[in-house]
Formats: structure tokens, sequence, C-alpha cells
């Protein structure tokens, strides 16, 4: 199926697996890729040199194009814009808008630039600022989240913008890539979709999680670091919504020392990185460490297999998702969907 989104990324389907921390690691980057699908690499999560590692593994499991997920306001994000460009990678996505002239040192080395955006002003701004095209998340995704739904955001957007746009947020088969196609979205990006698949790395009681969760059990809480976060519910989500502010202290610093043991950071890194998510919001001391150091909170679940001491992060659809395909399985499984779904509305007329 091609679409605007095939064409300018070199993808045989208009499908992106978006770049989890911890999850979209090179085994499902490659997989996604082999399928013919977009894989994205997250990085945040990686120091240069594991990020280094991780294309050269990706390039040694496929030739198929993949993408790296940055932080646009990491300190050393112009070093991993010269190693994504020095590594052969076709995109590079964001997940806050980059500044104009990352987007142009990326653009002049032949990297397509794809910023995730959460509203229509912020997908004008980045197309202004030169990007290929845009993912807009609409609030039915997983992690960080906003409150309009994906059928409102979409068409906004679409509307807005000449670049082609890719829907997230509530996807998950043919049905819903069809649907997007429909409002002039150019494909769909999935992160819990991809996450529960057998090439994904985050262990099996992890995933068992997911797969019992009805719709009910996703929730959106500001309890862990004091923006709307969408989730899985559990005991330590339900801890921390019931915890005064003395309490809820002393469990975001137990939890910022273990990721500055883990990330090498130091205390004034953490608190800067807290204090950046801060800025114009009302978050109170705890809130600001947990925000600097929510990987962590991320990791023991998604690497280690404590659910109890960690969080997970999970779109609406983990709520109708029941198996554990590979992901080629399930990028042959949307597209046929797809095509079953076109060919009756066109036999409808």
């Amino acid at each position: 199926m091609e679409t605007a989104l095939t064409r300018l990324v070199g993808i045989r389907h208009p499908v992106v697996q978006t770049g989890m921390g911890w999850v979209a690691g090179p085994r499902l980057v490659s997989a996604t890729a082999d399928a013919g699908a977009l894989g994205i690499l997250a990085s945040a999560t990686m120091t240069l040199d594991q990020l280094r590692a991780a294309i050269a593994e990706v390039r040694c499991r496929t030739d198929a194009p993949f993408g790296v997920n940055l932080r646009a306001d990491a300190a050393d994000a112009g070093d991993r814009v010269r190693l994504i460009v020095d590594g052969g990678v076709r995109v590079a996505s964001f997940a806050l808008a980059p500044a104009p002239e990352l987007i142009t040192e990326l653009k002049a080395a032949g990297v397509v630039v794809i910023p995730s955006v959460g509203a229509r002003r912020h997908a004008e701004k980045v197309a202004a600022w030169g990007a290929d095209a845009v993912i807009v998340q609409g609030g039915e995704g997983g992690g960080h989240t906003g409150e309009v739904a994906t059928s409102v955001l979409l068409p906004q957007v679409v509307d807005a913008v000449r670049i082609p746009v890719v829907a997230a947020g509530g996807f998950f088969d043919g049905r819903g890539l069809m649907a997007a196609l429909a409002y002039g979205a150019a494909g769909v990006a999935m992160g819990t979709r991809f996450l529960l698949t057998s090439d994904s790395t985050v262990p099996d009681a992890v995933k068992a999680r997911y797969l019992a969760a009805t719709v009910k059990d996703v929730t959106v809480t500001r309890a862990v670091d004091g923006l709307p976060h969408r989730m899985l519910r559990s005991d330590l989500v339900a801890a921390l919504e019931r915890s005064g502010r003395a309490r809820s202290l002393l469990h975001a610093i137990r939890r910022a020392a273990g990721f500055r043991k883990l990330s090498g950071l130091t205390w004034r890194h953490l608190v800067r990185d807290g204090l950046a998510l801060r800025h114009g919001k009302e978050l109170s001391w705890s809130q600001v460490l947990l925000a600097a150091n929510t990987p962590m909170l991320l990791r023991s679940a998604m690497v280690d297999g404590r659910t109890d001491l960690g969080v997970m992060a999970a779109g609406q659809v983990a709520g109708v998702i029941d198996d554990l395909p590979s992901c080629a399985e399930l990028v042959e499984r949307i597209m046929k969907e797809a095509e079953e779904v076109r060919t009756r509305l066109t036999t409808a007329r």
C-alpha cells in the first residue's frame, strides 16, 4: 500500500512502531523493519555508546530503513544527531519539537525528520521549521498524553499542514489504518500493539499484565510526575495517588537515587531535567524528581519485570489486545484487514 509516508521513508507499509523507552531496542526495531514497516529505536534511555551500538546492531540485522527517536532538549542532542547521520539512519523522530537548527542539520544530511506532536499548533510550528512529516497522537495513546481524541485532533492537523501526517493513539488493526487514511493521514503509528509482540523484549510476566487488562484497567494519572500519563492501573499508581507530599517526596528521592546510579547523571542534572518539565506547570518537588527519573520507573517494569515497582505506559488499546504475534505476522494481518475493508467499501457502492 503506497502512501506519502511509504514514499518519503522507503517502507512497504504505512505503519510505524514508535520509539518506546526500554522497549524499542534493536530486536524489535529490526523485526519491524523486516516486516516492511518503520521501526524506531528509543535512544533517550541510552548513553551515546549504547546508541552507537544499537544503531550498528540494527544495521547488522536488516537492510530496511529504520529510525531513531531523540530528546530534542538533551544536552548531547548534537552528538546524537551526528551518530544518526554517520550511522546511515533514515529517520529522526522527536518527542518534543526539535530546534530549527537540528532539523536543518538532519535534512542537509538526507535524514527524514518526523517530530511527534499532540496539538495542531505544534504541528504547524514544526512544519514551518521544515519537518518532513509529523506524528500526531490523540489522547488514547500511552505515556504522556493530551485530552483531545485522535478522531478530533487528526483531521485538524491534516487540514492545517501540507506534510504527511501519521496518526497515533488508538490504533491496533487494519480497520484503524483505513480509518486514519480516510481522515487524510498517510499512515498509523503504534506503540502498545508492537510492545505486545513476540519480538518485544518486555518480560513475559509484564506482557501477561497487559493482555489481562480491560479498557477500564488503563488510566490517566498525574500522580507519577505531575503530567497526564496514560498507563495500566497498578498498586504503585494507587499508592502514589494516595500518598501525601512527604511520603511522595521520600518515594521520589529513593527512585531518583536508583536512576542516578543507573544513568550516571548527577543530582544537579536530575533536578535540572525535572525543572525543565516543571516549567509553566504546578509540580511539587516530589513530582519534579519523579519527572526526572520516570525512565527508572519504566525500566523497573519493562526491563526488570517488576510490575510492583514500575509503571507500565499503555494506550487504551491494551484493553482490546489479546495475543502476541510476531512483527511480521502483525503487519501482514493489519495490511490484510485493511485490504478487506477497502474491498468491502468499494463493492458496497
